[in-house]
């Protein structure tokens, strides 16, 4: 992606307010002695924030400057975590032995940094259960995540049954 910027006689704003390499404040001045005092101090008048009043400008380097905005970027990228919504779905009648796999595999989802929704899959008369009852039976898989966790969104339900979304601490 590049960057666009405007440099010396690109800008068009009669009035900038101009800082040096060094971070000295030149204060707001015409283009015309802004682009004077880059040429002599052989460096480019880089406008830094167009939409400011007056607009401000950087003497310096232009190829350091985008060496640091291009570096500036990257690292903001790098710092960037994506997360994925992981579902499990479980039923009524899950056994034990099935509980505890896949709430092993939900610690680990979560250890990851992923978003883990849990759905209990309602079948039948299933889906006219007593809610309290349909609520103990997801708290079920719950109790055996391993993973410290917060609810990122509480029980729903849903046309097919109840789901609830957690997330690391």
């Amino acid at each position: 992606m590049a960057i666009r910027v405007k440099i010396n006689h690109q800008i068009k704003a009669p009035e900038l307010r101009v800082i040096t390499t060094e971070g000295e404040n030149l204060g707001v001045i015409t283009l015309s002695v802004a682009l004077a005092e880059a040429q002599k101090r052989a460096l480019d008048l880089i406008e830094i924030s167009p939409t400011a009043t007056p607009p401000v400008a950087k003497i310096m380097d232009y190829g350091k400057y985008l060496y640091d905005e291009k570096k500036k970027e990257k690292s903001a990228k790098a710092k960037v975590q994506t997360s994925e919504l992981k579902i499990v779905q479980v039923k009524i009648g899950t056994g034990e032995h099935d509980l505890e796999l896949k709430a092993k595999r939900v610690s680990e989802w979560l250890g990851r940094g992923n978003r883990v929704k849990i759905d209990l899959f309602l079948v039948g008369r299933s889906k006219y259960m007593d809610l309290n009852f349909l609520k103990e039976r997801l708290a079920r898989i719950l109790k055996l995540v391993t993973v410290e966790y917060k609810m990122s969104q509480d029980v729903v339900k849903g046309p097919k049954g109840l789901s609830i979304v957690i997330e690391k601490k």
